[in-house]
């Protein structure tokens, strides 16, 4: 963005923000705990998984690392726990038989999709109350946000 395209930001503007960010945060960690609890999942494998899940394709334990911010060590703890509970499996690497790759095992979307229903609803509800043109700054404000949130927690890692 250029510098003409910037606009001071007040504190108390920065500081209601940054209260509003806090909260939906905090409620989201929440939701999040609860579904991965139905999962029999932790909150943190729930979050690996659907990492994992957005790759396109198998992925190294190294690369989940990456992408979650997780050490190695903890990745691999994160990765038994999804294999023992049926989420993933470990493969060879087909053009490295020494290379291990996680794979995500297709989920039951009928046990799977009823978990974030609410989510959906909620959301559908927050945004019924904007016209389409107020949706798409919001939907820039979020996309900007997340760009730069993911840059700061995973250094740009996708």
């Amino acid at each position: 963005m250029s510098e003409e395209n910037r606009y001071p930001v007040p504190p108390e503007v920065l500081a209601r923000f940054a209260e509003y960010g806090r909260e939906s945060s905090t409620l989201a960690v929440l939701r999040h705990a609860q579904i991965a609890e139905k999962m029999g999942l932790s909150a943190t494998d729930h979050k690996a998984l659907d990492l994992a899940a957005r790759a396109e394709g198998p992925l190294t334990a190294g690369e989940i690392a990456r992408v979650t911010g997780l050490s190695t060590g903890a990745v691999t703890g994160v990765i038994d726990r999804l294999e023992r509970a049926g989420f993933v499996r470990r493969v060879r690497d087909a053009n490295d038989r020494r290379k291990v790759l996680v794979e995500v095992l297709p989920l039951d979307e009928d046990t799977v999709a009823p978990l974030f229903a609410s989510a959906l609803v909620v959301t559908e509800k927050v945004l019924e109350k904007f016209t389409p043109a107020e949706r798409d700054v919001i939907e820039r404000y979020q996309s900007e946000l997340i760009a730069l949130m993911r840059e700061d927690v995973l250094g740009g890692n996708p």
